[in-house]
């Protein structure tokens, strides 16, 4: 039998201690390692400025369900395929997409003015919402909803935003009802969407 010197001991527990504060941070920071019984948990209000330049809450998407994406106007692949993907659920739903109100914050303030914002999202339909808020609101936003984000340095000068790619359903109460992981299927995802949606 091989037995484990004493003076290991506190060694290994440091050790289990770290393995344990890495893996709670990585379900502190990104939602799909949160399981459907902490859905209370994520979500909380927020003040930011939408593409035409107008103050926005929360609390003025009550009544109505709420599809929320974060992400950035520059990025090259995952948001515009979430965007478009989510524009054709939106579409297969038929008339209960009107209940719906489909809104991407940035994540990226710096580069995303409201002005950038509203060319960006005329590509996906007059319908979608665009929000940007100064770093603060945005680190606070991102807080509430477990989303993580980070700058990553290109060659040239420029950067790019390493992000999460959940998807949030916010119901009538402003509360969250459930989360979406890309890649989406358009037509799965108007089936869920069109039997959650009253």
């Amino acid at each position: 039998m091989i037995r484990t010197p004493e003076a290991l001991i506190p060694y290994m527990l440091l050790c289990a201690c770290v393995a344990g504060g890495v893996l709670w941070s990585l379900s502190a920071e990104h939602p799909a390692a949160v399981s459907e019984l902490h859905l209370t948990q994520l979500g909380g209000p927020f003040h930011l400025t939408d593409q035409t330049g107008h103050a926005r809450s929360d609390a003025e998407y009550r009544g109505r369900y709420v599809l929320l994406y974060f992400g950035y106007t520059n990025c090259p692949d995952v948001c515009p395929t979430t965007l478009t993907q989510m524009q054709d659920a939106l579409t297969r739903l038929g008339p209960k997409a009107k209940r719906i109100v489909p809104i991407f914050v940035t994540i990226d303030p710096a580069r995303d003015t409201p002005k950038a914002l509203g060319a960006y999202l005329r590509a996906f339909g007059p319908q979608f919402v665009g929000l940007s808020g100064t770093p603060a609101q945005t680190a606070r936003i991102a807080k509430e909803y477990r989303v993580y984000y980070a700058k990553r340095p290109l060659e040239g000068g420029t950067y790019a935003m390493d992000h999460s790619g959940e998807v949030y359903l916010l119901g009538p109460d402003g509360q969250l009802v459930t989360f979406y992981d890309p890649p989406l299927d358009p037509a799965a995802w108007a089936r869920d969407l069109g039997a959650r949606v009253e």
